[in-house]
């Protein structure tokens, strides 16, 4: 057994080899204060899966007794993974997927499991970090430390890897997965922070009452990120991951096990087919690269290779399919890239940062809340709003969370087959639909103030070619606003892509699948005019320099600000589906006049509440008053009702004192005794034991309700008051 400590980035680590799970290819044991993480390889050599393509698959696994917890349901057993689950799964395959070289086909397995945690634990950094170790210590022969390191700002002061509770007071959460030399991945988001201002009240004189002459008003700031200060924060990330990795490589290879040796895929393209492709078939190629649908363009490669399999040269040759289909693509993906790199034009004609004409309708759904139907080129996206109460959000339970919370935003994502022409059955949602709707949530959540409702987006993609997630995003703020809810500022996405030949490159904006399958690089980035809300980035190749990533961040910020003009002015022409979408109104009164709202038993809430048809909730602590609806106009009308019982100056009560003799009225017997009006408006109880000297068996032989009778005052309990007959 082998044993490493590390105080890296303000964290002591401790990793154990050849403890456990010894016969996978690689295991590491991560120790970080009470958390504990196991990560394996197991990778099967004795299997080569044919295709383009990486046969690797990331779980990243929670047990509940990790926490000291019962696993939630009716099956005391884990079951289906959880999001947080799925997208840890998910953001370590994205950083680990480069390291593996081209051509590795063996089905690899990395598994990590959480055995033990503590409330402070950053799992997906150390998921990352422990499935890395594991794949250094493995028989693998490629040996890159890959780590990961997460950035808050608190007080306006970045702080590596900060704690849960740190990050609860953090404006920022940005997360960089890379080598001593690379950036790999990156996903990043600014959080919203609550700003309260006091405004004027309407229909109010402070001259009657001061304490209704202004309400504080709660929004949220989304604290978007200007793209230079996102950059400088990025170095800070970059030199974390360089004295990380640097210090992991030097203690985690010399403790390897000894290398295996793997079968890698050779390269099935022939060069003499090639040749034959570019020589015979470029105009034809060219002219299937300009069908910008997917369908449509394999289906003009598939007619190519099909065309050159049935020629003379391929039967003398003996060429197979195989070799013409794989020398057909590259030779696609040639003259995708050249077009880009020397002629700076798209396969579609655009220049490289013209984004593709827009389209926006909203509310196109009569019985829905509200609705968007956002077209960007041949991307399309129908983004549903539906708007709830507090009993309406998601409950959830993650892993360090000391109880059930519930999320009152959601965003849900879905791709069909039918959208990208493909005849494949809609299921559960997949990995990839998880974190493109995560992906959008968190770029409008930062700008988004809920007030206490329950919000539920659900983007269907209608029609795909190139970011839809950031389609997605755009709908969403659209949908969000047809259903009149408040946002700190418009928020709008774009899918940038880089293509990298020798010395020379070039950044595009807007891009398509095409440009997506056979560039350099991914980049989603959402925000305002401000700056950025979110973003997720996948390099394809080794890395991007500081003054290229800057260089795509700018463009990236040309392009948003022309998709949010477009917003913009569709939305100063949205109209509002009154009839369907529920209302809500927030607002707030003097905590000490809240029993003139609720009244006598409630008496007066509860006719409010008829009256108008809508629920109230009352913070009686705070004095915030939330009234709910169908009806707008009722929602209106029982806010305006209130307002006016509380524009009247408040009556002081009478003020009793034990032994006093009054004059009141019964207004309502029972059992016990009956309740006695007093003068003031205020209720006390005579009970049947004291409304005569003789034996009382029925209240109602004695009193009648109405009936004005002489009560003395006999004793105070808070708002009680008893009475008795002098």
């Amino acid at each position: 057994m082998s044993r490493c400590i590390f105080d890296i980035n303000n964290h002591i680590e401790t990793y154990e080899f050849e403890k456990v799970a010894r016969q996978a290819d690689g295991a590491a044991w991560l120790k970080v204060g009470d958390t504990v993480l196991l990560a394996t390889i197991a990778v099967d050599r004795d299997e080569v899966i044919e295709g383009d393509f990486l046969p690797l698959t990331v779980q990243y696994l929670e047990k509940s007794y990790a926490a000291g917890k019962m696993p939630g349901g009716f099956f005391k057993r884990e079951s289906k993974p959880s999001d947080f689950e799925t997208l840890t799964s998910r953001l370590v395959d994205r950083s680990l997927r480069p390291l593996f070289p081209k051509g590795f086909a063996h089905p690899t397995q990395i598994t990590i499991m959480v055995l033990s945690v503590d409330k402070e634990a950053d799992l997906q950094r150390l998921a990352l970090n422990a499935a890395s170790a594991a794949m250094l210590h493995s028989n693998l022969s490629f040996k890159t430390s890959v780590t990961g390191v997460r950035l808050g700002k608190i007080d306006g002061k970045i702080e590596i890897n900060p704690t849960n509770s740190q990050m609860q007071e953090s404006t920022l959460d940005l997360f960089v997965a890379g080598s001593k030399d690379d950036l790999l991945m990156i996903e990043m988001r600014s959080l919203g922070s609550i700003e309260s201002e006091m405004i004027p009240m309407p229909m109010v004189d402070p001259m009657i009452d001061p304490t209704l002459a202004s309400e504080m008003i709660t929004t949220v700031a989304s604290n978007a990120m200007p793209e230079d200060e996102l950059i400088e924060v990025i170095s800070i990330a970059q030199e974390a991951l360089n004295v990380a990795n640097v210090q992991y490589e030097e203690a985690f290879i010399p403790l390897s096990r000894a290398e295996e040796p793997v079968r890698l895929l050779e390269e099935i393209s022939n060069s003499e087919i090639y040749a034959h492709v570019q020589e015979v078939y470029k105009t034809q190629i060219e002219a299937a690269i300009s069908q910008m649908a997917k369908s449509e363009r394999n289906n003009s490669l598939k007619t190519i290779s099909k065309a050159i399999l049935a020629s003379d040269i391929a039967k003398e040759n003996a060429w197979h399919y195989d070799q013409i289909k794989s020398s057909v693509v590259n030779y696609k993906r040639k003259c995708v890239r050249d077009q880009i790199i020397e002629k700076s034009v798209r396969a579609d004609g655009r220049t490289l940062t013209q984004v593709r004409p827009i389209s926006i309708e909203t509310n196109v759904l009569p019985n829905a809340h509200a609705s968007c139907l956002f077209t960007r080129g041949q991307t399309q996206a129908l983004v549903v709003l539906t708007v709830g109460g507090n009993k309406d959000a998601q409950m959830f339970e993650n892993l360090t969370d000391a109880g059930t919370q519930n999320e009152a935003f959601m965003l849900h994502y879905n791709f069909p087959g039918f959208s990208v022409g493909e005849a494949s059955p809609v299921g559960a949602p997949k990995r990839r639909e998880l974190g493109h709707g995560n992906l959008g949530k968190r770029a409008l959540e930062a700008a988004l103030d809920a007030q206490g409702r329950t919000i539920r987006l659900v983007s269907e993609i209608l029609e795909s070619n190139g970011s839809s997630s950031m389609a997605t995003v755009c709908g969403g703020y659209m949908a969000l606003r047809a259903a009149e809810i408040e946002m700190s500022d418009p928020i709008a996405g774009i899918a940038m892509g880089l293509v990298i030949e020798g010395d020379k490159h070039a950044v595009l904006s807007d891009i398509m699948g095409l440009e997506d399958h056979d560039g350099d690089m991914d980049f989603k980035v959402a925000g305002s005019y401000k700056g950025i809300t979110a973003m997720q980035m996948d390099i394809k190749l080794g890395g991007i320099s500081k003054a290229l990533l800057h260089e795509a961040l700018l463009q990236a910020k040309e392009g948003r600000v022309h998709i949010l003009d477009i917003m913009k002015e569709a939305e100063e022409n949205i109209t509002i589906n009154e009839e369907k979408l529920p209302s809500m109104d927030l607002f707030s009164i003097d905590p000490s006049r809240i029993a003139e709202v609720i009244g006598q038993a409630g008496k007066t809430i509860r006719e409010i509440i008829e009256k108008f048809e809508v629920s109230i909730d009352i913070d009686k602590k705070e004095g915030n008053v939330r009234v709910s609806g169908s009806s707008k106009k009722g929602v209106k009308s029982a806010r305006e009702h209130i307002e006016s019982l509380l524009s009247a100056p408040k009556e002081k009560a009478p003020e009793y004192q034990v032994g006093d003799i009054v004059m009141g009225k019964v207004k309502r017997t029972v059992d016990f005794g009956a309740f006695i009006e007093l003068p003031g408006g205020i209720d006390g109880l005579l009970h049947i034991s004291k409304i005569s000297k003789e034996r009382v068996s029925k209240v109602e032989d004695v009193l009648s309700v109405g009936q004005e009778i002489e009560v003395e005052i006999l004793e105070f309990k808070g708002n009680k008051i008893s009475l008795g007959r002098p």
